[in-house]
C-alpha cells in the first residue's frame, strides 16, 4: 500500500486522507436513523476511547516528530512547547467565541434550543479545521505513515464527534437526513485544514516542527477541555476511563507499527 501511494503527490494523498478523516462525522451519524435516544454509557464510552486514541497520535505522530525535526535536545523541545502553548491558545480563542457549547452536553441535554444546537454545531466545524490541519502537516515533509497513522486516528475521532453533532438536531424536530447532512458537512473543513497544512510545509520545510507542534497543541486543547471532560461527567467516568486506556495502547501500537 505504501509502495501505492508513494506514486503519488503528497498534497493530493494528504488531502484525501483528511477528507476522508472528515467523512467519519457521517459515519458517526448514522444510528440517528434507527434511533434518537443513544445511551449515555455509549456516548462517553466511544468518547472516552476517541480521546485515548488522540492523546496516542498526539504524543507519537505529532510532538515527538516536531522535537525530531526541530533538531532534537534543547531546541527541538523548545520549539515543541511554543508550538503547543500557541496550538493550544489559538483554539482557547476560537472557544471564547463559542460559550457553553462543549462537546456532549448539548446531546444529553433536554433543556436546550436549536440557537445552542447551531453554534454547538458550528463550534465543531472550526474545531475540525486544526484537526485536517494535523494530517496535512503529517503528510508535509513526505512521510506518508506519520501522516495516515494521524488521519485514522482523527477519523476515529469523529465518529462519536459525528454522532454529538446530529443528535441535539433531531431532538429540535429537524428531519433526520437534514440533521445528518449536518453532522456531514461539519467535518468537509478538514480536507481545507489538511490543503493549509501540507501546502505550507511544501513551501517552506522549516516551518514543520513549529506546525506540527501547534496542531498538537491544538489537539490537546480539544481533548483536555471537552472529550475527556465530557465523557467523566457520570456514573460511567471508570468505563470511559478504561476506555481512554484501550484507545490509547491500540494506537500506541498502530501508530508505532506503521512508522
Amino acid at each position: 500500500m505504501l509502495e501505492f501511494l508513494a506514486g503519488y503527490n503528497i498534497v493530493t494523498i494528504g488531502i484525501l486522507a483528511s477528507l476522508a478523516a472528515g467523512l467519519a462525522t457521517g459515519v458517526g451519524a448514522i444510528p440517528i436513523f434507527f434511533t434518537k435516544d443513544i445511551h449515555k454509557k455509549v456516548l462517553d464510552t466511544s468518547l472516552g476511547f476517541a480521546a485515548g486514541v488522540m492523546l496516542a497520535a498526539t504524543s507519537f505522530s505529532l510532538i515527538i516528530p516536531a522535537i525530531e525535526k526541530g533538531g532534537g535536545g534543547i531546541k527541538g523541545a523548545t520549539i515543541a512547547l511554543f508550538g503547543i502553548l500557541a496550538g493550544g491558545g489559538f483554539l482557547d480563542l476560537v472557544d471564547k467565541f463559542f460559550p457553553d457549547t462543549n462537546l456532549l452536553s448539548n446531546s444529553t441535554d433536554e433543556d436546550t434550543n436549536l440557537r445552542k444546537v447551531w453554534l454547538f454545531a458550528l463550534a465543531i466545524t472550526i474545531h475540525n479545521f486544526p484537526e485536517g490541519l494535523a494530517v496535512g502537516v503529517g503528510f508535509g515533509d513526505g512521510d506518508i505513515l506519520n501522516g495516515l497513522g494521524l488521519a485514522i486516528a482523527i477519523g476515529l475521532q469523529n465518529i462519536p464527534e459525528g454522532l454529538a453533532v446530529a443528535i441535539p438536531f433531531v431532538k429540535e424536530k429537524m428531519e433526520v437526513w437534514k440533521a445528518f447532512i449536518i453532522a456531514l458537512a461539519s467535518g468537509l473543513v478538514e480536507p481545507i485544514g489538511g490543503l493549509l497544512g501540507v501546502g505550507l510545509i511544501q513551501i517552506s520545510r522549516p516551518v514543520l516542527p513549529f506546525a506540527l507542534a501547534f496542531a498538537a497543541g491544538a489537539m490537546l486543547f480539544v481533548i483536555s477541555n471537552e472529550i475527556i471532560p465530557e465523557s467523566q461527567k457520570n456514573s460511567t467516568s471508570s468505563l470511559s476511563t478504561h476506555a481512554i486506556l484501550i484507545g490509547f495502547v491500540i494506537m500506541m501500537f498502530l501508530d508505532n507499527v506503521l512508522g
